[in-house]
Order: C-alpha cells, then structure tokens, then sequence
C-alpha cells in the first residue's frame, strides 16, 4: 500500500490518530455484559491471529468488536472523500485482512465471532452466550459428571 498522503485538514488527521484500537466504548459495553452475566475471557488476547478484543479460551471463541468505518459496515460504510483512492484501499486491505486472520483462527480450531459496533449490546451478548454455552459444553471432558 501507498504511504500515507498528506492529510488536507490537520484537525481531522489529529483526530483519526486519537482513535482507541483497543476498549473502544461498544467493545467495553459487551465485556461488561459478558462479565456480568458470568462469562470469563481474555481480553485483546495477544496469541490469537488478529488480537483478538475477546477470547473465551476453553470454548476457543475469538470474538471481534468491527467498527462501521474502519471495517466496512455494509449499513453505515461511508468513502472519504478527501484521498478516496487510498482510503478505498486500506478499507478494502483491513477486510481481507479480516478474512486472513479469521481463516488462519478457524485453521487453530477457533470459532470466530465478529458483531458490529453499532448493534445492540444485550442482543450481541445473548448469541454469544448461546455459542458460548454449546461450545463450552462440547469441549468437556468425557469423564465430566453430568449436570443434574
């Protein structure tokens, strides 16, 4: 990819290098609610492919907070304007990079989970909990003890 073309307004550039990669507001929202409800995890777990922002490590789940503009949100992408060919391609480049560190998490083992920063919380956590609970389910031990 090109280098990075000179930025038209210092303010906005300023600002885009101020945005969190990490604990971003939805990813804190959802490992709130996850850890309320009794859920376990390792947050940015560096020894995924692609870091991923939550990893229940014995139901192999990485999951991934997507934000709308820097992944491509098929309801909310807008283009730049301003240096639309470069960032076309980054967008572009941060989707297949997307896909490649998913490919190389499901050639682990791993399931991967990925919710968009603008859905809802709650409704985020419930189909997790549900993945959550058949995997961790599946993954015991053959000599657990059944619950009664």
């Amino acid at each position: 990819m090109k280098r990075t073309p000179e930025p038209l307004n210092a303010d906005v550039s300023a600002q885009m290098k101020r945005m969190p990669r990490e604990r971003t507001g939805p990813e804190m929202l959802l490992r709130r609610e996850l850890h309320r409800r009794g859920m376990r995890f390792r947050a940015n777990y560096k020894e995924l492919p692609g870091r991923p922002d939550i990893a229940f490590s014995r139901a192999k789940i990485a999951v991934f907070v997507d934000g709308c503009f820097w992944h491509m949100c098929p309801l909310h992408t807008t283009m730049p304007k301003n240096n639309a060919q470069w960032w076309s391609a980054k967008l572009t480049r941060n989707v297949e990079r997307d896909r490649e560190k998913d490919e190389l998490l499901r050639m682990r083992g791993w399931q991967v989970f990925h919710a968009w920063e603008h859905e809802e919380t709650t409704e985020v956590a419930d189909r997790l909990q549900e993945l959550w609970l058949s995997l961790r389910n599946s993954h015991s031990s053959p000599s657990a003890v059944p619950p009664r």
